[in-house]
């Protein structure tokens, strides 16, 4: 785990892994796995019984870094969404001890597959969130299995392709969020139920989530799976390098295909 990319702590029973790659975290290969380690590190630990996930910039989680996908060939592609999708999947169902997000900013992209991939997200509420994949070429594919199941294929369409942000009112609206709280006490907040949480029989805790979990799960993988091979295709398209090269260098993308 690297200290320069996750911040690991823990206190009163609770674990708190903070993402620290400034200025606004985006993911790369080795923060994603600093941050599985993190989890791992909590999931081993009997001294901790629930966990808290945050960060220590104004941005919970801008996304991908697009060095990962710009210039680079399907299977790059495929190995780090083989961290993020499945690895990060695998380890949240198997924590056996409830994680929350605590978010007090803008959540983009990967990083609402970090914060969805909690039990619950408490954000302040001048978050902001947001899937603008589509607008740099991209598909957020992950979120094709997710946010539908969390709040209906009307709900998540337009956030999905339209790719415009959304405040934290509209999101807990939609039903994306368990609490909106004033601006700067999410991570407050989110100790306050993790105290709460980290107080039960940690053996009926770990029985009640199994349950909850296998109760949830609803075949996630398999679908996953199908939306990364969707999420590698497109990543070798010339409209999408054409997206992320329009990105980064400030213009208008040139898209042809059809």
């Amino acid at each position: 785990m690297s200290a320069e990319l996750v911040r690991y702590s823990v206190s009163d029973k609770i674990a708190e892994i903070m993402l620290d790659r400034p200025p606004v975290n985006a993911l790369s290969m080795p923060l994603i796995d600093a941050l599985l380690a993190a989890l791992q590190k909590a999931k081993d630990d009997p001294s901790v019984s629930s966990v808290i996930v945050g960060s220590l910039h104004k941005v919970f989680c801008a996304g991908l870094d697009l060095d990962i996908v710009r210039g680079k060939p399907g299977i790059e592609t495929k190995k780090f969404l083989e961290r993020l999708y499945f690895a990060l999947n695998d380890t949240q169902y198997r924590m056996g001890k409830p994680t929350i997000a605590a978010v007090d900013g803008a959540v983009r992209a990967g990083g609402m597959t970090i914060a969805i991939s909690c039990d619950m997200i408490v954000a302040g509420e001048a978050s902001t969130f947001g899937y603008p994949e589509i607008d740099v070429g991209l598909i957020p594919a992950i979120h094709f299995v997710q946010l539908p199941r969390l709040v209906g294929k009307h709900q998540a369409f337009g956030p999905l392709f339209l790719g415009e942000p959304f405040d934290a009112a509209t999101a807990f609206r939609m039903g994306l969020l368990s609490e909106v709280v004033p601006k700067g006490t999410a991570l407050d907040r989110a100790r306050e139920i993790a105290r709460k949480l980290a107080a039960k029989s940690p053996i009926v805790m770990k029985i009640g989530r199994d349950a909850f979990m296998r109760a949830v799960d609803a075949d996630f993988r398999r679908s996953v799976e199908n939306t990364a091979e969707s999420f590698a295709l497109v990543a070798t398209t010339e409209d999408c390098q054409e997206g992320l090269n329009a990105f980064v260098e400030k213009r208008a993308p040139n898209y042809k295909g059809r």
